[in-house]
This record gives structure tokens, sequence and C-alpha cells, in this order.
């Protein structure tokens, strides 16, 4: 019976042979030859077409143009009786196909890093195979930790926008800054609600076209190499509403009207440059009656999705597949921007890796050619490393087995503890699923505190994560990785203990003085933390940058940031309830004698677009001084409120007591908290006491945004008799 493979043995006094047609694929002929030499034992000789054959087959090098016009993003790789040969038409596609190849033999390049080499004897080709390596999508950008090195990116087929794009994102403010132009032409800008504003540009003003088209042609000059510039909205929900700009916005559909046909004035200019637009916010849905320019592309932003579902399996997804699938239709140029970890906390566990694969296919059956997949940036986050690996697999192939390549990748880089680490990834999963909450990629630990990361649930994390310890605790390279995985749980436990306060899973006991102490040995494990996240160059633990010194140094300050006052345990009644999502532990967290932080998902109690009534039941305590806490977070539309009004109550009726007006706003994008105070000598006379906090009337024109209200933010409130 015929051999059906063709045999490349490692054999004394035989050497193995990569051949090139000429010079050009020589460094890729090198990447193979080093690949494969650390494999075998007797080293593979590169040689060029015309020296000499040896009888063994050989892996033949070559660079061409593929005969049909669609496979110039492709590779092939056929063999005959012989010999393998890896053709593509031109020297990164070439290397593409090595990749592939040493993949199909066993290599991996797991991370930057950590790459196996497999220790082989011979390896085998199928005969007389040949094979056309499509992409499913045309732009593959992955942002995450390894996607920064160029090698990872070849060997995952990633490209790489910061080389590819001479502006990237949100762009008005630099095509046109308004700290330069909006004082002498104001008329540039956008009119919006009754008057100019910096925030975005006028649509249809010819001498906005002029200008925006004389910076375009400065920074292409500038980026000979940029295939891409992005003309694109401010990351802001302000437009244009002038007459010209409002009768195309309902000619078309809506803001994104004007848009597309301003861009298109800047694309016709310049026809062999890629325009690169987001579709966001109040550009979110495609235009209609409206024909796109052929080098316009579209980078479309669905940032509100439930993560914790596939799209398609998500009944509440029925609009945005609607939109999807519009945009689909409407260009020629659909990119994608992913969302697909947790921005507010890197590392607090965010079990999504099980939609990917529905996802990129539903994105792929839609027209998407390109995605732009965000992530932890440089850091290394919750599972980053497979993340990572999954994703780039997924943005070549949409096909490939997604739970198969998470075994491999487990077995690879977890070892021994593989096992446990499945087992731990699909109770996170599982709990998830079995919650049927919504997963959102601004949320965290403490939303999630009776769903996934329920204490309970993060106890049988924990018990798996030890057991993945143990069985690789001689090693310490797979150990230092479920330490990592640990870290996940321990931000989960000390995010969640702030909130929990004095409770059971709290960071607070009670002393018998009645004072209130940090549990013993918590406060060192933070700080072993924070030590762990630097040594791990886990630099950030949020989006906003907060680094793991300086969440150590908050934890102190939170520590230190209690009270022990007369209102601690008072009936306290919400006759305005406050937003679900920011209902803290109920009324009894304004007076448990902890007070608030910065971080407004921890205990604080927000009311949206109204006014907060509280009644506390004083019956008649001595005390003669209200304390407030707010939060003012003016960048999350948090705003100190405008006045307060006190009530008391006797004789079966509402007394007005006292009422204080608060300065007015200051714009500040720094975080803090406001302590204000009230006093009277006749609190003592009253049964209960009513708090009416008056919210701002509308947000201040700095924090303007279309359907978006003030909110006003309250923590402790101290009563105190001196």
């Amino acid at each position: 019976m015929a051999q059906s493979n063709i045999i490349i043995e490692n054999e004394t006094g035989n050497e193995n042979t990569i051949i090139i047609h000429d010079e050009i694929a020589k460094p890729a002929a090198e990447i193979l030859k080093t690949y494969l030499d650390k494999s075998f034992t007797n080293p593979f000789l590169v040689q060029t077409n015309d020296e000499p054959k040896k009888m063994a087959s050989s892996i033949y090098l070559v660079i061409s143009k593929l005969k049909n016009k669609k496979d110039q993003n492709s590779f092939r790789i056929k063999s005959d009786e012989k010999d393998i040969y890896l053709i593509a038409p031109n020297e990164k596609l070439l290397r593409y196909a090595i990749y592939t190849l040493l993949e199909n033999w066993g290599f991996r390049k797991f991370t930057a890093q950590d790459l196996y080499f497999p220790k082989l004897k011979k390896v085998v080709f199928p005969k007389n195979t040949d094979k056309t390596h499509h992409p499913s999508f045309e732009y593959r950008v992955l942002f995450y930790p390894d996607a920064f090195d160029e090698d990872f990116r070849d060997w995952h087929k990633l490209d790489w926008h910061l080389n590819d794009f001479s502006i990237w994102g949100h762009s008005f403010q630099t095509l046109l800054p308004a700290k330069e132009f909006f004082k002498t032409n104001p008329e540039f800008f956008a009119f919006y609600e009754g008057k100019r504003r910096p925030e975005s540009l006028c649509m249809t003003s010819e001498l906005v076209v002029e200008k925006v088209i004389k910076k375009i042609s400065q920074i292409s000059a500038e980026n000979p190499n940029a295939s891409f510039i992005s003309v694109s909205q401010n990351d802001d929900a302000v437009y244009c509403e002038c007459e010209q700009c409002k009768s195309l916005n309902e000619k078309h559909g809506g803001p994104q009207g004007s848009l597309y046909f301003f861009l298109n004035k800047i694309a016709k200019h310049f026809p062999k440059t890629k325009i690169a637009t987001l579709a966001y916010q109040h550009t979110y849905k495609a235009p209609i009656n409206l024909k796109i320019r052929p080098n316009i592309h579209t980078l479309f932003c669905p940032i509100e999705l439930n993560r914790g579902k596939s799209i398609a399996a998500d009944l509440e997804n029925k609009p945005f597949i609607n939109i999807l699938h519009t945009w689909g239709k409407t260009t020629s140029n659909l990119y994608l921007w992913d969302y697909t970890v947790q921005f507010s906390n890197y590392l607090s566990p965010f079990p999504n890796i099980h939609t990917f694969s529905d996802n990129y296919k539903l994105f792929k059956q839609n027209n998407v050619k390109g995605l732009f997949v965000q992530g932890y940036a440089d850091v290394p986050g919750d599972f980053s490393e497979l993340r990572q690996y999954l994703l780039a697999k997924l943005l070549w192939n949409t096909e490939i087995d997604l739970e198969d390549t998470t075994d491999d990748f487990l077995r690879g880089f977890y070892g021994n503890a593989s096992s446990a680490v499945k087992e731990y990834l699909n109770l996170l999963t599982k709990n998830q699923e079995n919650s049927n909450r919504p997963l959102d990629i601004y949320s965290g630990p403490i939303q999630n505190r009776n769903t996934f990361l329920s204490p309970k649930a993060i106890d049988q994390y924990d018990q798996l994560l030890n057991e993945a310890a143990m069985s690789v605790r001689e090693d310490p390279v797979l150990h230092s990785r479920i330490n990592k995985l640990r870290l996940t749980l321990e931000y989960v436990f000390f995010e969640q203990s702030k909130f929990y306060g004095t409770d059971k899973h709290g960071m607070f006991v009670i002393t018998t003085e009645g004072k209130k102490e940090v549990k013993a040995g918590l406060t060192e494990r933070v700080l072993q933390f924070a030590e762990a996240c630097n040594a791990l160059g886990i630099y950030e633990l949020s989006e906003e940058g907060l680094s793991p010194n300086k969440y150590y140094e908050n934890w102190l300050e939170i520590t230190k940031n209690t009270a022990t006052h007369l209102g601690e345990k008072l009936e306290v009644n919400f006759i305005t309830p406050p937003a679900i999502e920011y209902s803290a532990k109920g009324s009894s967290s304004l007076v448990d004698g902890i007070k608030g932080h910065t971080d407004y998902n921890i205990n604080w109690t927000g009311w949206y677009g109204n006014n907060p009534e509280i009644e506390l039941i004083t019956n008649r305590l001595d005390f003669n001084r209200i304390q407030l806490h707010f939060l003012d977070n003016q960048r999350n539309w948090i705003f100190l409120p405008k006045k307060i009004t006190l009530f008391g109550y006797k004789n079966k009726k509402w007394n007005l007591i006292t009422e204080k007006k608060i300065v007015n706003l200051v714009e500040t994008y720094e975080v803090k908290t406001s302590e204000i105070e009230l006093t009277d000598t006749s609190f003592h006379s009253f049964d209960k006491i009513k708090l009416v906090i008056h919210n701002q009337d509308d947000l201040p024109v700095w924090r303007k945004r279309k359907n978006k209200k003030p909110m006003v933010m309250i923590d402790e409130i101290e009563l105190y008799n001196k």
C-alpha cells in the first residue's frame, strides 16, 4: 500500500532542507529553521532553488501572487508526492503560513514569552493536498498585553492599529482643535441646543471641510506608511443642529446623516486613503438613503450589550442585531469594536469567554470585515493569557472549536493544574448563566455579589484554585500562574469586604467598646496583593488608572473612615426610593458608622434625576448636629446637591427646621467627598426628622449630555450632640 504522508525524519547524516525561490523569502526561511532546529537534533539547511536537491523531502517557501484576486490576504499550503510548498503573496503572509505549519506539528506560542517546542523525531504531512487559508476577517486587531509584541502578532496573524492608523479613535479635536479655533470661528463648531458648542463640528460648513482636508494632508505626509486615518466624532453626545445639518439628519435618519455627508466629501478628496469613523452614540445607526463612499470604513461600537450571553442567545439583543444587519447592507467596509473585558475592574472575574465563538460567527454572517478587540491593553488582567489566545484564533478562523482550543491552551499553559483551572472556569460560567443576570463591562464584585461572585461561590472557586496550586507546587513558573488567578479572588474579597462593612463578610469587627476595627491580618493581605500585582506588571486595576499602590493607600484611608455617632442603627426610611443599582445595603447603610470613600459602587446610595427624601426615626433623641456625606464625581454625573431642607415631625405634622443652600457648582474632575453640616438646638424635640435633598435641576454645561441626568449620592448621616 502506498504511503499517504510525506515524512520528514530526523536522521543523522540526512540534512533536511528548506528551499527558497529568491532572497526575499530568506528571512522567513530562517524563522522556520530556528523553530525546527529547536525540535530536531539535526539542523535544517536553507538553500536556493537552483542548488542541488537532496533525496529527502523538502519544504519550499514561495512568494508569489495568488491567482484569485480575493486571495491576496491569504496563503496556500500544498504538497505533491514528495515536498511541501508554502506560497504567499508577500513575506508577512509567508510567515503566517510558516506558523500555521508549525502549529500543525505541535508548536505553540501561548504568550509572547511562553512557547512550546515539541521534541520531534519526524513530522508528517499528507501528500497531494492543496489548501488556501482565508481569514474570517480582513482586519484583525487585538488590544491585549502580548499584542504589543510583534512576534506574537505575527504568529497569531494579527494587525496593529498603532502602526496602521495615522490618527486612531475620536479625532475631531485633533483635526480641528477647539482650543485653536472656537473663539475666532465658532461657526466651525456644532450648533447644539441653541448655541455653538466646541465638542463637535458643523458637518455642512465648507470651511470646516477645507480645514480638515488641509490637516489630513499634513498628517498623512508625516505618516506615509499609515493606511488608515480616523475622521470621527469626539467622545461626546454633541452634534450639529444648524438648519443645514438638521435637514440632512431628517433626510438620512438622524445625526449620522450629516456625518456621512461630511465624510463623503473628505473621502472623495482622499480616494486612496482609508477613512475610518466610529458608529457610536448618536451615530450608532446606519444612515438611510445615503450612499457611503467605498474608502470609508465604519467602526461600529456596541458598548452596552449583555456580555454574559452570546448576542444571538439574548432576546434583548434583537434591536442590536437588526442594526448590525442594516450596517452590513449599508457599507462594504463594516468593522466592529468589540469590548471583551470589564473595564472598571481588570482583576474581577468576568465569565464571558464562552460567548466569543458565537459572537464572532454572528459578526462574520453580517458582513463585518474587520475587528478591533479591546481588552486590557498592556495590563495582564483576569485570564488575559487565555482570552487573547482564543480571540486571536477566532479572528483568523471563526470555525475553530472553542472548547478544544481552550483545553489545548490550558494543558500547555497550566500543566498539571489545567483540569482544576478548567473546572474553575466552567463553574464561573455556570454560576453566571444560572443567575440569568446581565454581565456588564462596567460592573464589578459589588454588583455581582448575589450571583456568580457570591461568598459561597468564592469559597468554591478558592477550593479549586487551592487544588490547582497544590498540583504544581514544585514548579515555580506554573505556581506563579495559579497565583495570578488567585489575585482575582483576593480582589473580589477585598472589594466586597468594604461593602459588607461590619457584617459577616465585612472588613470590620466591632470591639467590646463599640469601636470598629479591621479584621486581623486583612490589611497585610491587601499589601501583599498590591506587591504581587506590581511584580506581575499589573500596574493598573481599572481603566481609570488605579494603581496597586494607590489601591493600598485607599484601603488604609477606608480603615480610618469610620465614625461612632448617636444615629447608628436608627431606623431610616426612604420616602424617595434610590436607583436600584445604587441602593447599597438599603437604608441601614446610611447609619452604619462607615463612611463612603471615592468609589461610587461601594456603600454610596444614589438618586438619579430626582430629589431624595429620607426619614430618620429619632424618637426625641438628644442631638443638635447632623453631618451628611456626599460624593462629588462629575465625570460620572454625580454632583453635590443644590439645597438641603430639614423638617421635624411632632404633633402629627411636619415643621420646617432649617434649610441650607450649597454653593454653585465648579467644574472639576477630581473625585472627592464633601461633608455638609446642619445644626439646630430643637432636633431633640421631634419624633422623626425628614431630609429633603434637592438634586441639581440640570447638568452643568461642561457635562451636558442628552439622556443623562444629575445624580446625588449620600453615605453616612451622622448625628452628634456637640
